[in-house]
C-alpha cells in the first residue's frame, strides 16, 4: 500500500476547543486537525452526563467500557466515566468520519487509552471537577492534563516533589504572588508529558524539567540542559475561566495520514471487498450524525 502523506501542517497548536454538547464544535475541531493535526477540546460534565445511567444507548456506546462502568459504585464517578468516555468516542469518530458507537477504545498497561485498530489517530484524556478535556493527534503521541489554576500546590510544599534542581532555582527567582502559578503550569505539562510516552506516574517528575513560559517551551534535564529536540511541542492554554490545560504532543517525522477517515487508511480493494460482503456500498457517514449515531443516549 502507498504511504500517503500530506503538506506538513502548521507548528502551532490551535486553542482548546469548547464542546457545549453533541452538536456543537466539531467543525473547528476538524478544521484544527486538518490545519495542525492536533486538536484539542473541553468540556463541561453536565453537557456530557447520560440521561438514563443504565439505558441500551449508553450500554452500546460505552462498548467494551460497559463492565467497567458497571464496576463503579460511586455515583459521581460512574457518571464522570460515561462522560468522558462519551466525549472522547464522539471526538475520534469526528477524527475518524465514524460514528462515535463504532469506535472501540483499547488500554495499555499504564491505563492509557487508545483507538482499538487504529494507530494513525492518537488520543488522550484528562478530567478534574466538572471540567473534561480531550486531545487528538494524527501526526504522533499526545498527552493532555488539566488543572485548576488556583490549585495550591506551592503553599502546600508539594514543588519539593515536583520540581526539578533547575526549576526549583528558577521558581525561587520569581516573586512570591507567581510561583503557585508557575508550579500549576509546570505540573500540567509533567502530567501531559508522562502521559503521552505512557508512563504514567512510573517517570518520577523530579527526573525532567521544563523551561519557563517563554515560547518555545522545551523539556530540560534536571540541571537544565535540553532534553528534546524540536519533535516535541509544549504549551498550555487557559479554559473555562478557571483552569491551566497542559498539552505535550510529538511529531513522527512522517507527516500523518492525508485523510484520517477511517476508511481513507485502508486498501480500495479491502474496502471493496467487505462492502460487498455486508452488501453495503455507501461510505462512511461522518460523524457525529447518521444512523449510527446515538444522540439521546
Amino acid at each position: 500500500m502507498t504511504a500517503r502523506r500530506r503538506t506538513a501542517p502548521s507548528s502551532s497548536l490551535g486553542e482548546p476547543v469548547r464542546i457545549s454538547g453533541r452538536d456543537g464544535g466539531w467543525d473547528r475541531v476538524r478544521a484544527d486537525l486538518e490545519e495542525h493535526a492536533v486538536a484539542v477540546l473541553h468540556a463541561r460534565l453536565a453537557d456530557w452526563r447520560p440521561d438514563r445511567a443504565g439505558g441500551p444507548r449508553l450500554r452500546a456506546l460505552l462498548g467494551r467500557d460497559w463492565d467497567r462502568y458497571l464496576e463503579l459504585t460511586h455515583p459521581h464517578v460512574r457518571m464522570r466515566f460515561a462522560a468522558s468516555r462519551a466525549l472522547l468516542k464522539y471526538a475520534a469518530g469526528v477524527a475518524l468520519r465514524v460514528p462515535p458507537g463504532t469506535v472501540e477504545l483499547g488500554y495499555g498497561l499504564t491505563g492509557r487509552p487508545c483507538l482499538r485498530g487504529c494507530d494513525a489517530v492518537d488520543i488522550s484524556l484528562s478530567h478534574t471537577e466538572d471540567l473534561l478535556l480531550v486531545g487528538l493527534s494524527t501526526k504522533g503521541l499526545i498527552g493532555v492534563d488539566a488543572e485548576r489554576a488556583d490549585r495550591p500546590l506551592y503553599t502546600r510544599g508539594l514543588h519539593r516533589n515536583v520540581c526539578t534542581p533547575h526549576e526549583t532555582t528558577a521558581l525561587e527567582q520569581l516573586p512570591h504572588h507567581r510561583r503557585g502559578a508557575e508550579l500549576v503550569r509546570l505540573w500540567t505539562l509533567k502530567e501531559a508529558y508522562t502521559k503521552a510516552i505512557g508512563q504514567g506516574l512510573r517517570l518520577r517528575f523530579t527526573e525532567f524539567g521544563f523551561s519557563g513560559g517563554d515560547r518555545p517551551v522545551r523539556l530540560l534535564t534536571p540541571e537544565g540542559a535540553p532534553g528534546t529536540g524540536d519533535e516535541w511541542q509544549f504549551r498550555t492554554f487557559s479554559v473555562d475561566g478557571g483552569y491551566v490545560a497542559g498539552v505535550a504532543v510529538s511529531d513522527n517525522g512522517f507527516g500523518g495520514p492525508r485523510d484520517s477517515a477511517a476508511h481513507a487508511m485502508l486498501d480500495p480493494l479491502v474496502v471493496a471487498a467487505v462492502s460487498e460482503a455486508l452488501g453495503d456500498d455507501a461510505e462512511p457517514e461522518d460523524a457525529p450524525g447518521g444512523e449510527g449515531d446515538l444522540l439521546g443516549w
